[in-house]
């Protein structure tokens, strides 16, 4: 929102004074409905949901809070999906899309990634191209049931998969790579989402040195982009869940590319502890590109 310069005192004073901010807001389906959302300085219930990134009227990297009374007072979207892994079955979910939250919460030139962040430092990362393809929501509601009255986790912990989680009506791949498949990105437990600029977030794990536009390296990217950056991390970017940051991955690619590669295709034959996720479709050529991507950050002279 643009003020004259005249009005600059009031603004600041009041930016200064109050402890929430109120933005105006345009609905992306709709340029001329507008509202106004209430962003907190700190969070009153663990129900709400962190915001960060390129916020409106904010510098970069400032978190604001936004209650889930706030959230459900957006426009709402109700669907029963039938293709999510976190269900066991066909499930009615509502919620708000990632594409009217970028186009309520940032100014333009709007935000063109989301960052989910989960309890455990899990990230699932939507660039503009996910978000025309599959048009992720932000579920508020499964079964009509705030998260309370939401089943646990598929995966048999018994875990609740609140505050927040996404979704998509209907998932079909957009693109595929050697072997890897565009994957749905359904994150639970989900406390906070990321503005961002995808440029700066996927830059951090550009391949470096003179292989980087190799055929083989540049798909290994791809894959790494969608895959390993949602647990693993180049400093501050990248999931922190796996504890074990993109330049542990280079070496073991380095040092013992076998290694790496069994280790990518199935984690507890090499560590019965493993909680990371298999990748059994992953073929010869598939695994010789990540190897290749992961090998550009570790100097052939020093592995």
């Amino acid at each position: 929102m643009r003020h004259r310069a005249t009005s600059l005192s009031v603004v600041l004073l009041f930016l200064l004074t109050s402890a929430t901010v109120r933005l105006a807001r345009t609905s992306y389906a709709n340029s001329q409905s507008a509202s106004s959302v209430t962003l907190q300085t700190a969070r009153s219930s663990p129900d709400d949901l962190a915001l960060g990134g390129r916020l409106a009227g904010f510098p970069p990297g400032t978190t604001r809070y936004m209650t889930r009374d706030a959230l459900l007072a957006l426009p709402q979207v109700t669907y029963t999906v039938a293709d999510d892994a976190n269900f066991t079955g066909p499930t009615q979910i509502s919620g708000v899309p990632l594409e009217e939250l970028i186009h309520t919460l940032t100014a333009p030139p709007h935000a063109d990634l989301v960052v989910a962040i989960c309890d455990d430092q899990y990230r699932a990362n939507y660039p503009g191209a996910y978000l025309a393809a599959h048009h992720p929501l932000l579920v508020l509601k499964i079964n009509g049931q705030p998260p309370s009255g939401w089943p646990k986790d598929a995966e048999g912990h018994g875990l609740s998969m609140g505050p927040y989680m996404i979704s998509h009506l209907k998932f079909t791949p957009a693109f595929k790579i050697l072997a890897h498949a565009d994957e749905a990105q359904i994150p639970w437990r989900v406390v906070q989402l990321d503005f961002r600029d995808a440029k700066t977030v996927f830059g951090a794990i550009a391949p470096p040195g003179p292989h980087a536009n190799e055929p083989a390296v540049q798909a290994g990217y791809r894959i790494a982009q969608q895959n390993c950056f949602r647990c693993h991390n180049m400093g501050a970017e990248g999931g922190h869940k796996a504890g074990r940051p993109w330049l542990v991955l280079s070496a073991w690619a380095s040092a013992s590319p076998e290694y790496f590669a069994a280790y990518v295709r199935n984690p507890q034959s090499k560590n019965p502890r493993a909680e990371m996720p298999g990748n059994p479709a992953y073929d010869d050529a598939t695994l010789a590109a990540l190897r290749a991507y992961f090998q550009t950050f570790t100097p052939s002279e020093n592995p």
